[in-house]
This record gives structure tokens, sequence and C-alpha cells, in this order.
């Protein structure tokens, strides 16, 4: 990584007078324009303008902030760029063994086709298959099973609250 050595100098305050320049914008632009070339001539390379404060003391005891306009240069430092070495990155690993194909038995080339499925009947334990509330769960799904839906009848929809007539 190159070092670099940086150079802040103040800008112009004043236009320079040359042959064919006239106007204070154009003379103040001159200047700065030499100042760039000359310092750009000595290996500078211009980075940006900063306006900083600065106190000045005036008389015994007062001190004032006067802000002052500066022009920062940055140019390479001989020398750094001979310790900076370039090295090639070692060889990539040799890519991983690709996964087994699914067994032909029936399974889809799913994600879900990578696991076995097994007699899965929704329950977490097997030990609660006989507690009451399984009961219950499955009186109700064989009932479900049984009986076809049917739309609900006006009667069965006030009673439940979704209707037509009841207010939300």
């Amino acid at each position: 990584m190159p070092h670099y050595e940086y150079r802040v100098v103040p800008a112009p305050t004043k236009g320079q007078k040359a042959k064919g320049v006239r106007g204070h914008e154009n003379r103040f632009a001159y200047a700065l324009q030499d100042l760039m070339n000359r310092m750009g001539a000595e290996g500078w390379e211009y980075q940006r303008a900063e306006t900083l404060p600065s106190e000045e003391r005036h008389g015994l005891t007062s001190v004032t902030t006067t802000y002052r306009n500066v022009l920062v240069f940055r140019r390479p430092v001989a020398g750094t760029d001979d310790a900076f070495v370039t090295r090639l990155l070692d060889a990539p690993a040799a890519p991983p063994a690709p996964l087994p194909a699914p067994a032909a038995s029936g399974q889809q080339d799913t994600p879900d086709g990578f696991f076995d499925r097994g007699t899965d009947n929704g329950v977490e334990d097997a030990e609660d298959l006989d507690s009451p509330a399984a009961a219950l769960l499955k009186a109700r799904a064989s009932q479900m099973n049984a009986t076809p839906s049917a739309p609900p009848s006006p009667e069965n929809a006030e009673k439940s609250g979704t209707g037509p007539n009841t207010a939300n």
C-alpha cells in the first residue's frame, strides 16, 4: 500500500495579473491555477480545499478566531512501493464430492424426497395418542370427514355471529 506525504498551502486571497486575463474572478482563478500547476510540476496531487479556524492574538489579552482557506496536496513517499510485494493466492481446494442421488424407491426429487417418509400420525409423542384430548380430536375429525360441509344456513350464521345482520 503506498504511503503519502501531504503539503498544505494557503489558498490565494488576491487575483494575479496576467496577459489577457481581465476581471476579478478570472484573475483569482488564474492565481489558483498557477499555484496548482506549480505544485503539480513538483509531483504534488491536489486533494481538496479546506476552511479551518485559526486563533490569533490581538493586543495583550484578546484572542480572535479567523478562518483560513488552505489547499491540500499529496504525493507518494519515495521507496514505499518497494516494500509492497505481490504474491499469488493459493489454489482453491478440490470441490467437495457430489451428494448421492436419492433412492428410486418412490421418493420424489424434491427436498422432501431426501427424507424417509415413515408412518407419521401428526402427533409428536406416541404415548399422547391415548389421552382424553386426543380422543376428542379423533372423534371431531371423524365427524368432520363423515359429513360433507354445507354452506351455513341463515339461522346458524346468526347464532355464530357471522351473518349479514350482525354488527361488527
